[in-house]
Parts: C-alpha cells; sequence; structure tokens
C-alpha cells in the first residue's frame, strides 16, 4: 500500500461523512496520486466496517461501469465492485428524498440472488448461473460524493463505487430459465422512454460481472456466501434524475420496479 493507516482512515471519514452528509467533494487522487488499487479498496472496507458499527447490515454487493456505454460515459476502462448495506434499500414504488442526494443518477440492472456460496478464482458465468437462485429488475441509484461526478477509478472505488441507494421488484424468476444476454429493458422517466438495452450490454452477459465480482472477492480471501443480493451493473448509460421524477424498469419476462424522487 502506498497510505498509511492513519491516512487510509481520515480518508474513509472523510468519504462516509460527505455521504452521509450530502456534501461533494473533489476527488481524493488529487491530493494522493500515488494511491494504489489496495489502498482504494482498504478506505472502502472502512466505509463498511464504520456502517457496520453503527448498526447497519449488509444487504448485498454491486459491480459498478460494467457497460460499455457507461465506461464511456465515465472515462474508464474496468469494472468496479462495492457494497449494499440495508439503509441503501428502499421499497419498489417508495420515495427518495433529493434532499439526502448529491446528484443522483439512476441504472437498470439485473439483480442476482445465489442459493449457494460462490468462490474465486476461477468462477465463471456457468458457475454462476448454477449457484443462482433467481434474477430479477434493479434500479441502483448512484450518487457519487466526487464534485460534477468527476473521478478516476481508484476514487471510485474508495468511494464505494458511488453506491447510494437500490430498490428491485418485479416479478423474480429461475435464473437458468432466461437468456440474460437478450433479456431487454426499458427505463422510463415521467412516462418517457429514456434508455433501452438488453443484458448483453453488461460485459456480454450479466453473470459475468458476478463472476468477476466473485474473483476480486477471492483475491482478497473472501467469498459470495449463499443468499446474496448481487446488482450486476448498468446496463445502459446513467440518466440523472430531480425531484418530481418518476422512474420506471421494465424487464422482459420480469415485471417492472418503479421509484419516486421527491
Amino acid at each position: 500500500m502506498a497510505l498509511d493507516d492513519k491516512t487510509l482512515t481520515q480518508l474513509a471519514e472523510h468519504l462516509h461523512a460527505c455521504q452521509r452528509k450530502a456534501q461533494d467533494t473533489t476527488k481524493i487522487t488529487d491530493a494522493h496520486p500515488d494511491m494504489s488499487w489496495d489502498d482504494a479498496y482498504a478506505i472502502q472496507d472502512r466505509i463498511l466496517a464504520a456502517k457496520l458499527s453503527g448498526g447497519a447490515r449488509i444487504a448485498g454487493y454491486k459491480a459498478g461501469l460494467t457497460s460499455h456505454a457507461k465506461m464511456k460515459q465515465m472515462g474508464v476502462t474496468d469494472p468496479v465492485f462495492g457494497f449494499l448495506v440495508d439503509e441503501f434499500a428502499v421499497p419498489d414504488g417508495g420515495e427518495i428524498k433529493i434532499t439526502e442526494l448529491i446528484h443522483p443518477k439512476v441504472e437498470p440492472e439485473i439483480g442476482f440472488v445465489t442459493r449457494s456460496e460462490l468462490r474465486g478464482p476461477g468462477c465463471s458465468i456457468a458457475s454462476v448461473l448454477a449457484a443462482s437462485d433467481i434474477v430479477l429488475p434493479g434500479i441502483e441509484v448512484i450518487d457519487s460524493r466526487y464534485r460534477d461526478f468527476k473521478f478516476d477509478l481508484k476514487s471510485v472505488v474508495a468511494d464505494n463505487t458511488s453506491a447510494s441507494r437500490f430498490i428491485v421488484g418485479g416479478h423474480a424468476v429461475d435464473a437458468r430459465s432466461v437468456d440474460l444476454r437478450t433479456t431487454g429493458i426499458v427505463l422510463e422517466k415521467n412516462g418517457e422512454v429514456v434508455a433501452l438495452g438488453a443484458g448483453a450490454a453488461v460485459l456480454g452477459h450479466p453473470a459475468a460481472a458476478v463472476a468477476m465480482l466473485v474473483n476480486h472477492l477471492g483475491r482478497r480471501g473472501k467469498s459470495l456466501p449463499a443468499g446474496t443480493l448481487v446488482l450486476s451493473g448498468g446496463i445502459t448509460e446513467a440518466v440523472a434524475v430531480k425531484a418530481g421524477d418518476n422512474v420506471t424498469l421494465r424487464v422482459q419476462g420480469m415485471g417492472s420496479v418503479s421509484v419516486r424522487f421527491v
């Protein structure tokens, strides 16, 4: 690691405070250009530890920057991974207060729920499908703590990949009963179609993102437990939202999920 424990802790406390207070900041690599990948995930780990010590529970994991459209939008080339906690969860059809966020955007995703543990390295799409129970529609609300959504990959990893809220719903289907590559999605905002796509936009197959997450966890001595929710990454570019917006995601064969911003 390039940064010492004290600096890692200070950066984690800073980013966690920005998330809780809905305050933006400049990307942390501006002041720490030598920050390593291990440093970035160590900061993320410290944020998770702070949340757990405050009573939060892990609700799952997320892959970020997994579609070619999203990578192009953010000017990056590799996926990143983060955690979800129960305080981020919003019920289907629920409301999100804009004042609790900085500059939110929504992404249409396919969520996986595992029925058996997955371990890496060597996890593949086939491994994920064999170990998955269900898939279902999910909307992730991303809200980078970095000013104007300007960051590099290490900064966004440290910021828990811009995680802020998520909604899952619709009706779940057996993960092995559908071709997730060709599964189509429609994202609507206030009744207008704002994005269209198919599962293949996520690394060729949404399960590929889950496999990459499992292998990432494996390199860090961790596994993906049975019963875990994984949001596999945005299928399209993220869409900005504001107070008064109603967002609905429709996924072929899986129904719809929606949320309101107030």
